[in-house]
């Protein structure tokens, strides 16, 4: 980690060294999509960070604010791209509400009891495909 003389490094590039996508074109792809703000102004994937920017990261329904500390072009262990990055503190918050919220949504409807039985593929079969 370090600054290595450089104040500035693309938004995609930083995202992916801060270990937030696996991915440079994952990020550059979340960028292009609208999930990622700088200052509450949409960005693009070209778009410069600087350190002091203050940055909302949404993948699903999690989100991030995080302010940006260091710039590294490296993606280094992630014990030192967390120091890259200070996350506001409404932000755990804000996701472990997320979380506690799809908790209460999910559904037992979506529990499959595993493959169909030999009865129910019949049952499937006359349904799907008359005739037979």
């Amino acid at each position: 980690m370090g600054n290595d003389g450089k104040e500035a490094l693309r938004l995609d590039k930083w995202l992916w060294a801060a270990r937030f996508f696996k991915t440079r074109s994952l990020a550059a792809d979340a960028v292009g999509g609208g999930k990622i703000e700088i200052n509450k102004d949409r960005a693009k994937p070209s778009r410069v960070v600087r350190i002091g920017d203050k940055l909302n990261v949404r993948r699903g329904p999690y989100e991030w604010t995080v302010i940006v500390r260091d710039i590294s072009p490296l993606r280094d262990p992630a014990a030192h791209a967390q120091k890259l990055y200070k996350e506001t503190e409404e932000s755990p918050r804000k996701r472990a509400a997320a979380i506690a919220q799809l908790q209460l949504e999910r559904s037992p409807e979506f529990e499959t009891g595993g493959r169909p039985s030999k009865k129910d593929r019949r049952a499937i079969t006359r349904f799907t495909k008359p005739g037979w």
